[in-house]
């Protein structure tokens, strides 16, 4: 960017406790996201995506998709059912173990997780420059885990930590008992517990039950891996921070399947492969992005990493990569008495191949790409609101400002608009100045606006806008499409 530009375009420092309400603000102005059914008040932590907001996150996951079943071709993708048979549920452990200790306050009858009260606790202590009482709490609140009665232990914690609510400092504790986080339905015409059936609580169970469906009928072998996009449901007692954690919510997840032994290599290829495509196809900061190694794994775990990203309120998980032994399929094979066994046709080898797994969560990183993007610059003397995503993954490409809406410079404009729009999303906007139109642009997230005016009609070419510096170049009206999809191409 040329000295000039710099002068134009001048960032501002935003303090994180404002971010996530200018967040809020604009996603709705703008037609990203909506409260869920408003009119009737709403529905605790449920979104709907409007019309921009659709648009992002297909770009996102299409971007995903590309990138494990375009780029790879050992995986193949699927798309299972959200119910399945309750005893997928049974064998995957869900209906036993998928628990939460819940915890609640007597006074306010508001209920928190007991886990992280005392996690949060630990973090706090630390700040405070007490490690070894800190260490002490670690310890005990690691261990609780191997004692007979974990819950009790928890609330013992808690209590003589004398730790309290963390939004209302209130701390008239209740006993610490499990809460099951799956969703309940019933299936067919009576209500019993023999029609019960659950929403699913994760995706990753679909790929598994498929596992010799997609390997005989895609004819793939180990190591191969099976990936989809779907929707999952958590009956989560601890919400909020917007689209963060959702009671429904999409999840993007590839289960790569491998030889026993050879998981720690694949492990390490993934893990290096997933942070990269965050910054190389969506463009977010490397420094926004973390790495946070499990010491306390999953029963079916024997290596975990998560990535994490700095969001305004804090640095939470995006993605979980999870070595996850051969537990999953094990488990199905003796819960349905199929065999699971791959047999290696070279070697004639039997085994049940051990998964790693890749999970991110579509909605997370959403709201990630938001965050990143958000700026706050003056340009030319103005302030602006811009969202500096990435081309590929901003809704609208490029936008269509015509200087006059009648008469020739509208019909050229309109035909440019009709043009591009059989390749990409674009907007027609003849409304206000040209300066505002570019304002709303810019905080859209559309990284390109084409000008018709006065010199389209004598030369035929229109000044291309570019969103970051707000430098300006005039082109021909016919090369508008390839130096789009140059640009995209490029980005």
């Amino acid at each position: 960017m040329s000295n000039s530009d710099q002068a134009r375009v001048q960032e501002q420092n935003l303090s994180p406790d404002k971010v996530m309400h200018k967040l809020v603000s604009l996603a709705k102005r703008r037609g990203f996201i909506f409260p869920s059914s408003e009119i009737y008040g709403g529905l605790s932590s449920c979104f709907d995506y409007g019309p921009l907001g659709s648009e992002m996150k297909k770009n996102v996951k299409d971007l995903w998709w590309t990138s494990m079943t375009r780029r790879h071709q050992n995986i193949v993708g699927i798309d299972a059912s959200i119910m399945m048979n309750p005893t997928v549920w049974e064998a995957s452990g869900h209906v036993a173990s998928f628990n939460d200790p819940m915890i609640d306050d007597r006074t306010t009858k508001r209920r928190y997780r007991a886990d992280h009260l005392i996690e949060n606790h630990i973090g706090k202590l630390v700040r405070d420059g007490k490690e070894s009482q800190a260490a002490a709490v670690k310890v005990a609140y690691e261990a609780a885990a191997g004692t007979d009665d974990p819950n009790r232990t928890l609330y013992e914690i808690i209590t003589t930590e004398g730790i309290k609510a963390p939004d209302t400092g209130s701390g008239d504790w209740t006993e610490v008992r499990q809460f099951n986080l799956m969703f309940q339905c019933n299936m067919g015409a009576v209500a019993d517990s023999a029609g019960i059936v659950y929403l699913r609580p994760e995706t990753a169970q679909g790929i598994f039950v498929n596992f010799h469906n997609v390997r005989e009928s895609s004819r793939m072998k180990v190591p191969f891996g099976i990936a989809q996009i779907g929707k999952a449901f958590r009956n989560e007692i601890v919400k909020g921070n917007f689209i963060f954690r959702m009671v429904e919510f999409e999840q993007m997840e590839m289960q790569y399947f491998v030889k026993p032994g050879t998981q720690t290599e694949a492990f390490e290829a993934w893990r290096e492969e997933r942070i990269n495509w965050y910054t190389e196809s969506l463009g977010i900061s490397r420094g926004k992005l973390h790495w946070y190694k499990h010491d306390k794994l999953a029963h079916y775990a024997d290596l975990a990493y998560d990535i994490k990203f700095e969001f305004p309120f804090g640095i939470e998980e995006i993605e979980g990569i999870h070595s996850r032994t051969d537990f999953d399929l094990s488990q199905h094979q003796q819960y349905s008495g199929k065999n699971m066994e791959y047999i290696d046709q070279t070697t004639n080898e039997r085994y049940i191949p051990y998964v790693v797994e890749t999970s991110a969560g579509a909605d997370r990183l959403f709201l990630a790409l938001l965050s990143d993007a958000y700026r706050e610059d003056v340009v030319d003397g103005e302030p602006r609101v811009m969202l500096k995503l990435s081309p590929k993954v901003a809704p609208v490409k490029a936008a269509i400002l015509p200087l006059m809406k009648k008469g020739e410079m509208g019909e050229r404009a309109d035909r440019l608009c009709s043009e591009l729009s059989q390749n990409f999303l674009v907007q027609y906007d003849d409304a206000a100045s040209i300066g505002k139109r570019y304002r709303r642009q810019d905080e859209i997230g559309t990284p390109f606006c084409f000008t018709v005016d006065h010199q389209t009609l004598e030369d035929g070419t229109v000044t291309v806008r570019y969103r970051d510096t707000a430098a300006q170049e005039r082109i021909d009206i016919s090369k508008t499409s390839e130096f789009l999809a140059t640009s995209l191409m490029k980005a």
